[in-house]
């Protein structure tokens, strides 16, 4: 009798341990009342004293010293099992964009019932759900240090993305997610008489320096899935088409920069997406459940593709990333590009200001291609001279292979002089767009002049974007580095090139 009961209560247990596990703050305060810092950290740290599967990590700290928490599921020690796929999804980079946040920690509940664990049998998995602590609790898209987050993920001078990349790079992720939302409201759509509408809009990876194989994987696969995903289950999706209105503006798919949580994983040749979920109107708590539900569902379907897809992902993701780890130099890199027609419109799905109902509204001016303007041959690495402190600063930033320069002869020195300094229109803003001419370095090089920065490495092509004097995604368009570019000087960093 004693040894049927033992068994009983034995089979009643996980049962009974997991009926414990505390539910999602959002959902505890009815859908009524945003997730507090204090209540998101109380959460995630329950969840993992209650299960086998989760641990929270800190990655990092926010400007005013919130901890920054990874969570990582796996039934194993996290990224030790080469045969499984490493998925990672951050939200809340900017702060008044909560249902990112609210969707990744009920996402975080869901995935400890027991029916969703067969997904850790092919997956590691991490979940960063709150970026952005400071500006979450001001409910404001900044960070404490006015810094806009998804615009500094190039030159890394904020903790937030430095902690980021940091933990990126300890994994290498193949798979990434960066969840935002997009507000449909203002003044010209209102006078346009439509606003966009959909629940969540998915974007892929559009610069050109991104592996081919992998944007049409996200294009041609992913897209199609996850759309269907989320209509499946009641919400309504799109692909991210930002722009407009119709016929005051043109509509494109998102930037081709590499500044941002998507495009700078991206560049590594990941397999990489941003999910924008629809904000409320007059503050955020409106439709919040729904909002913060449908981003979950988004990163849930994220997990399944994944899961289904895993050997060939992985597969490819290794064959491109090879690609730049053996740095193929002499190759084109696009600095420069342009949003352009395809000859075709797009048939958006638009809300009706007078009559309140869903249309769909023909766009002319689409502009889906994005376009090269200039190319540069890919260098063997640059030539960061040691008397330019933020450069080095930057490359440490980055975690990149920066070694002192040993001049053997093997290789000839390229200089830029910049001739004068121009401007091009990129999305909307005006950037630098110097007049440029390149002739051999005229000056022998001693050592310990310069740190070599090989391009041989998996930043190869963000290096290259990031150093070239015309790149219109280059350190040179930013305030800090702007003194790089002067006219009827020479340009700073060398090019190192094949003979």
């Amino acid at each position: 009798m004693r040894a049927a009961i033992t068994a009983i209560l034995f089979l009643v247990l996980p049962v009974f341990c997991f009926s414990q596990q505390p539910n999602a703050p959002l959902k505890v305060n009815d859908y009524k009342k945003l997730t507090s810092y204090e209540e998101l950290t109380i959460f995630v740290h329950e969840l993992d004293a209650k299960s086998d599967l989760l641990k929270v990590e800190k990655i990092g700290n926010s400007v005013k010293w919130r901890d920054l928490y990874a969570l990582t599921f796996s039934t194993t020690e996290f990224g030790k099992d080469t045969s499984k796929i490493k998925v990672l999804v951050f939200a809340q980079q900017h702060g008044n964009e909560q249902s990112g946040k609210e969707g990744a920690l009920l996402l975080a509940k869901e995935l400890l019932n027991p029916e969703n664990r067969y997904l850790f049998d092919r997956i590691d998995f991490a979940l960063v759900p709150q970026m952005n602590p400071d500006g979450s609790e001001a409910n404001k898209r900044r960070n404490a240090n006015d810094m806009d987050l998804n615009r500094n993920h190039l030159i890394l001078t904020e903790p937030e993305t430095f902690a980021l990349h940091a933990f990126f790079d300890k994994f290498r992720f193949e798979v990434t997610m960066d969840v935002h939302e997009y507000s449909p409201y203002g003044g010209e759509w209102e006078k346009f008489g439509y606003r966009k509408n959909s629940d969540i809009t998915v974007g892929t990876t559009t610069n050109l320096n991104v592996s081919k194989k992998l944007r049409r994987l996200s294009d041609k696969r992913y897209l199609p899935f996850i759309l269907k995903y989320l209509d499946d289950r009641k919400f309504t999706s799109f692909e991210y088409c930002p722009g407009g209105p119709p016929d005051s503006g043109y509509i494109r798919h998102s930037t081709f920069d590499i500044n941002d949580g998507r495009q700078s994983l991206g560049i590594q040749n990941t397999l990489s997406f941003i999910q924008e979920g629809m904000n409320g109107k007059d503050d955020s708590i409106e439709n919040l459940q729904h909002r913060a539900e449908g981003q979950m569902t988004g990163m849930r379907g994220l997990l399944e593709f994944a899961y289904t897809n895993k050997d060939e992902i992985k597969r490819l993701v290794s064959a491109e990333r090879e690609k730049l780890i053996s740095g193929r130099s002499g190759e084109k890199i696009s600095v420069q590009s342009e949003h352009v027609s395809n000859g075709q419109n797009l048939q958006i799905p638009l809300l009706s200001y007078y009559s309140g109902n869903d249309s769909v509204v023909t766009v002319h001016d689409y502009r889906p291609v994005v376009k090269s303007l200039y190319n540069v041959k890919k260098p063997v690495g640059y030539l960061i001279p040691v008397d330019r402190p933020p450069l080095m600063q930057w490359a440490n930033s980055q975690s990149l292979k920066c070694v002192p320069f040993k001049n053997t002869g093997e290789y000839k020195i390229e200089q830029y002089m910049i001739n004068h300094v121009d401007s091009i229109d990129f999305e909307g803003d005006i950037v630098a767009n110097p007049g440029v001419s390149v002739r051999e370095f005229p000056i022998t090089i001693t050592d310990h002049d310069y740190y070599f920065l090989s391009t041989a490495q998996l930043k190869g092509n963000m290096i290259v974007l990031a150093l070239e004097p015309k790149s219109m995604l280059g350190l040179a368009t930013y305030t800090k580095y702007a003194g790089l570019l002067k006219s009827w000087e020479s340009f700073p960093v060398l090019r190192v090139v094949e003979k």
